[in-house]
């Protein structure tokens, strides 16, 4: 309980803020304020970061001379520029790179946004990215955005506001709008985009051939005896999803084989939806002899759905997918796949970048196309005959 320092009433009082670090108090009775003797109340200490001014109360010179002895100029003698920085990493100074991009409107940082971190595709296309980034002397930042459009518009906000000097893309399954990446271009920010990428904006792009990827591994169940095969393919409003969907029905179309609505079904990329392919294509009363999916997740699942079904595969289904997961060499069967050079795709989309970040004159956009290599492996095999002949009749 709390008594009044003057009139000693205890039932009118209400804290009124702190002074010095102590509760203050207000009497309604005595219209008083006041304190109680004792210890303060200690608030938390706050952050403080070392500066340019405290190396030079440290060492009793001027700011100037702190800040020329940190960016090497040579009027600084050797002894006082080694004297501040042995200050300087005492204090555990770190300079700051927001002020120092406001000053040369350059912050030596490269923003990248990518769907997701669940297969090993994108971080290693960063990893590739990085490494040239690194040895031309910048930093990256990196944010993903769960295949969640609301979330990859959040992303995009948060890199505009903290001054990039050039960003890399590769967008959510959502994405249909793209007035959150059209603001890059607005503020005079390079944009690449790779993998999945934005037609309506005009900038440089790096993809993986995957029209001829798509054909090459669908060639190749072909000459392997399938001649029923389907198709789960991605969300139509990707490209590369369409890519790999014209790859497919052309090489149909090349062999005389038909192109079967039916079978023809699109995942929005996800475990679930991919699931639910499977089981919609292997429950057709006239069931495909093949599948060609969209890429290797989709394909695991649907081995692992026909698995389940009791269906031999390569004998009686032969599976292939797109981008040689590591996954895709250890599973049983082996996985046939289409090999992407995915750390050359982060590797080629940052020296496009930083091309474009430090020439002067807005350079033309580029498109950059990667070549594909088909990985055969046991999950297409090829069918036993009795059952070519069976799913023919």
């Amino acid at each position: 309980m709390i008594r009044c320092t003057k009139c000693n009433h205890v039932h009118a009082i209400t804290k009124s803020g702190m002074v010095r670090g102590k509760q203050r108090y207000y009497c309604k009775d005595c219209k008083s304020y006041f304190t109680l003797p004792g210890a303060s109340i200690r608030s938390s200490p706050e952050r403080h970061m070392a500066t340019i001014v405290d190396i030079a109360k440290a060492l009793n010179i001027s700011k100037s001379t702190v800040s020329r002895a940190l960016h090497e100029h040579s009027d600084i003698n050797k002894q006082t520029r080694i004297a501040v920085l042995k200050m300087a990493r005492k204090l555990d100074y770190q300079p700051n790179l927001l002020a120092k991009s406001l000053v040369k409107s350059k912050s030596n940082t490269i923003g990248i946004i990518v769907p997701e971190f669940l297969t090993y595709f994108f971080p290693t296309v960063i990893m590739g990215a990085q490494e040239v980034a690194a040895n031309a002397g910048y930093n990256v930042v990196i944010c993903q955005s769960q295949e969640s459009y609301t979330t990859e518009v959040s992303n995009a906000h948060v890199l505009l506001s903290n001054r990039m000097d050039g960003i890399l893309i590769s967008m959510t399954r959502e994405t249909k709008k793209f007035e959150h990446f059209k603001s890059f271009q607005r503020h005079g920010i390079p944009v690449v985009f790779f993998n999945r990428v934005c037609e309506d904006m005009n900038t440089s792009r790096v993809l993986v051939n995957d029209y001829e990827g798509a054909y090459k591994v669908v060639e190749h169940l072909i000459h392997n005896g399938y001649k029923n095969i389907a198709h789960i393919g991605g969300p139509p409003a990707l490209p590369l999803s369409r890519n790999r969907l014209n790859g497919y029905t052309d090489a149909l179309k090349h062999y005389h084989l038909p192109v079967k609505n039916n079978f023809i079904t699109h995942s929005d990329l996800s475990k679930k939806s991919a699931w639910l392919c499977a089981k919609k294509l292997l429950s057709l009363r006239r069931k495909p002899d093949a599948v060609f999916c969209v890429n290797d997740p989709t394909a695991i699942q649907l081995m692992i759905y026909a698995k389940l079904m009791g269906i031999k595969i390569p004998e009686e289904l032969g599976v292939a997918g797109f981008s040689d997961d590591p996954i895709a060499s250890v599973i049983e069967p082996s996985l046939t796949t289409v090999e992407q050079p995915v750390a050359d795709m982060g590797r080629v989309a940052m020296r496009i970048l930083l091309s474009e970040i430090n020439n002067e004159e807005k350079a033309l956009p580029v498109n950059e196309l990667l070549t594909t290599r088909l990985i055969p492996r046991k999950s297409s095999a090829g069918l036993v005959p009795s059952v070519c002949v069976k799913n023919q009749g």
